[in-house]
This record gives structure tokens, sequence and C-alpha cells, in this order.
């Protein structure tokens, strides 16, 4: 799948339209947007705006991403556009998300059933605010059908970290492993390696309203730790009484009652 990198930047304002410019390589055009009425309106005909139309969802969502009132007069902001991405299947949660980094490449893409054979990695973390304190566990399956589990505590008071927490675990424990499918509930994980941190590395980790990503460290921890390595992101809905994910809860509970 193709990678398009664009620069944009706000060039000016009139009664709520923005007038935006946007670059690559040695191609640049003008769009107008109104970010009350979601609106977009395409002024050139030419090469640039065509790959924009023909990406025209991806290019709305990085457009209506933005806060309103974020836009402001010399703004300015990288973007990822995937050729031909299909949009609906990476929105589909019933769906496998694959990064594939191996040989210092990059892919990214979504298929339907995982590959046989392949370490599986389920995660899950809890915050209990009684006791100010989270616990997290990470199950480990083999080809093979056997299982290791390891439990953890931690300080940390936010949901989302804590399960990024443990896939971040989990892939320490496969430092050696080239290809693993990470089994979580959680879209903050799934879609933070898969699709966000393209942009957040863009942008000197900083998202489309020009504000510091949280948890910068731990992403950053997480996507070295993805290096070289074929990674399918499955998401199970949480209290789906799916096995393991149903067990990865209760130790991650357990470690946090603690």
């Amino acid at each position: 799948m193709k990678l398009h990198i664009f620069d944009m930047e706000i060039e000016s304002e009139d009664n709520g339209v923005y007038s935006i410019a946007i670059s690559t390589h040695n191609q640049s055009t003008i769009i107008e947007f109104t970010p009350k009425l979601k609106t977009v309106k395409f002024l050139r005909d030419d090469t640039l705006s065509e790959i924009l139309k023909k990406n025209e969802h991806q290019f709305r969502k990085v457009l209506h991403i933005k806060k309103p009132e974020t836009y402001y007069k010399g703004f300015k902001l990288k973007f990822v556009l995937r050729d031909e991405k299909d949009v609906a299947a990476f929105g589909d949660i019933s769906k496998i998300l694959v990064v594939d980094k191996r040989s210092g490449n990059y892919e990214n893409y979504v298929i339907d059933t995982g590959r046989e054979n392949i370490v599986e990695l389920y995660v899950d973390g809890s915050y209990m605010e009684k006791k100010s304190k989270g616990g997290y566990a990470v199950i480990i399956k083999s080809p093979e059908g056997n299982y290791e589990l390891r439990t953890f505590e931690t300080d940390v008071n936010s949901s989302s970290l804590i399960e990024l927490l443990a896939a971040i675990k989990g892939l320490e424990l496969l430092s050696e492993t080239d290809e693993v499918r990470i089994v979580t509930d959680s879209q903050y994980v799934r879609k933070g390696l898969t699709e966000w941190i393209i942009n957040w590395k863009l942008n000197d980790w900083q998202t489309a309203n020009g504000e510091k990503v949280k948890n910068i460290e731990y992403w950053k921890k997480f996507d070295t730790l993805s290096d070289n390595k074929y990674i399918e992101f499955k998401y199970v809905k949480a209290h789906s009484q799916q096995f393991e994910n149903t067990m990865a809860d209760l130790y991650a509970k357990d470690m946090a009652k603690k």
C-alpha cells in the first residue's frame, strides 16, 4: 500500500472558511475548509488535488479530527494518506490489522483471517480507583497450544495506558519471536500502532490539534519493540466470554486488587 506524505499549512481565514495549502515534493495545491460545516472545496484541477479526491475519505478524516478551535492562520501539519486504503475494512473490528516491519520495511494492511502456527499474545489491564493501583496480565499461547501466564502490578492510574503496558511487556517477553498476534479489547492499543503513530511521528509526537501525544515514551517503546516483526492485532470485545481474554481480565483485576 503506497503512502503519500503531505504538508498542510493554514494560510488565511475569511468568515470561518480557511484557505489551506497542501504540498508534497514539488507539487502544491489549495483547498478551502469550513470546520463548523465540515465542507471541503477543491480550488484547483491539478494532480495533487486528484490524489486528495481519490483518497477523500481519509483526507476528510484528517480535517475533521482537528478541533474547530485549533484552526488558525500559520498552523502546520504533516499527514499520511494510504493510496486506495479500504477505510471500511480498517474500521471493521472483526478484521485483523497487520503491521509488518521485517527487514526494515513497513507494511500496514487488513486481513480477514490470521496466520496459522503463530504465537498469540493475550493482554489485558485493570485499574482500581479505590486502591489507586493497577495490574495487567500477559498470556502467551504457543502454536502447539501451550500457555504461559505473567502478571504485573503498576502505579499507573490510566486504564488505557495499563492496556498499553501489557502489550509492551508481551513484546518484551517475545523479543526473539518475529511473528506475533496480539489479542486485545483495547482500541487504544490496536489503533495506536497500526494507524495513529505514523502521523504522530511525522509531527514530532504532536496530534492534529497541536497537542503533545499522551504517553509518548511508552508509544516510542512499543514502536521500537515492533521493529523487524510481523504483528497481527485482533480485537476481542471485553467480557465476551472469550476464554483467554477472560482469564487475562481476571488475573489483571486480581493484581490490581492486591
